[in-house]
C-alpha cells in the first residue's frame, strides 16, 4: 500500500497526468457540443465521442511510467528517474504493480468524470431528443471506462518495453482520431477487426467493417491483448538494466 500511495502521490504531480485529464474531458466534451449542435442524434451520441476522448487516458498510462525514462538535471549526472525509484522500491514487481494500479485508479476517475460531463453536455443541449439513459446504456458507459483503462494499460505496457513515452503516445494518439487507422485496415483484412483497440470499441459504440463481434467478446480480446502486453513488460522490466 505504501507504494501504491507513493505511485499515486507522484502520478498527481506529473504535468502530463494533468494534461492527460483536461484533454480527457475537453476533447470529448467538446466533439459533443459540436455534433449536438450540428446533427441529428443517434444511438452512438455521446459513446462516439467518448471513442475520441480516450486520448486522455492514453497520455495517463503513458505518463505513468514515462516520466520514469527521462533524463534529470546535471545534479544527478544526467541519470534517469526510474534509478531513484528502484532504490527506494528495490522490487521490481512491487514497483510495476504499484504504477499499474496507480494508473487504473485515475484512468477510472478521469473516464467516469468524462462520462458524466459528455452525457450531461448532451442532455442539456438535446433535451427530450438526448439518448435515454435505460440500463442498456449503463451497460455502454461501463464499457467505455472499461475501454479507457485497457487503452491506459495499453499505453503504459508499451512505454514500458520501448523505455520511452513519446512513441507509444504518438503511434496511440493518433490511432486514435476520427477515423483510425486499425479503422481503415479493418476495410481491407478483416483479421484487423481483432486488433485490441477496435475490437474493445465494440464494448459501447457501432463499429461498421462487415465483421459483427459482440460487445463481451470485443472486450475480452482486448483485455487478452492487454494482459499479454503487461506480462511481457514485467518479464522484460524484471530482467533488463534499469
Amino acid at each position: 500500500m505504501r507504494a501504491l500511495r507513493a505511485e499515486l502521490s507522484k502520478l498527481a504531480t506529473l504535468p502530463f497526468a494533468w494534461l492527460a485529464f483536461a484533454a480527457g474531458l475537453v476533447v470529448p466534451t467538446g466533439i459533443a457540443v459540436i455534433t449536438s449542435l450540428t446533427s441529428d442524434p443517434g444511438p452512438d451520441t455521446g459513446f462516439a465521442e467518448l471513442a475520441v476522448g480516450v486520448l486522455g487516458a492514453i497520455i495517463l498510462g503513458v505518463a505513468g511510467i514515462g516520466s520514469e525514462y527521462t533524463t534529470e538535471g546535471e545534479e544527478s549526472a544526467g541519470g534517469r528517474q526510474i534509478t531513484t525509484t528502484l532504490t527506494a522500491i528495490p522490487s521490481r514487481t512491487r514497483l510495476l504493480l504499484a504504477k499499474t494500479v496507480a494508473v487504473i485508479i485515475a484512468t477510472v476517475v478521469l473516464a467516469v468524470a468524462a462520462i458524466a460531463v459528455v452525457f450531461g453536455t448532451v442532455h442539456l443541449l438535446l433535451g427530450t431528443d438526448a439518448p435515454t439513459l435505460d440500463g442498456q446504456a449503463l451497460a455502454r458507459m461501463g464499457g467505455a471506462a472499461t475501454y479507457w483503462v485497457l487503452m491506459a494499460l495499453l499505453g503504459f505496457g508499451l512505454t514500458v518495453l520501448t523505455r520511452n513515452g513519446i512513441i507509444p503516445m504518438a503511434i496511440l494518439v493518433a490511432n486514435s482520431s476520427a477515423v483510425t487507422v486499425t479503422y481503415l485496415l479493418a476495410q481491407s483484412f478483416p483479421v484487423a477487426n481483432y486488433l485490441p483497440d477496435l475490437a474493445g470499441m465494440r464494448m459501447f459504440t457501432t463499429v461498421r467493417t462487415g465483421v459483427e463481434i459482440a460487445p463481451l467478446t470485443g472486450g475480452l480480446i482486448m483485455t487478452a491483448w492487454v494482459a499479454a502486453l503487461l506480462i511481457a513488460a514485467g518479464v522484460v522490466f524484471s530482467r533488463r538494466d534499469a
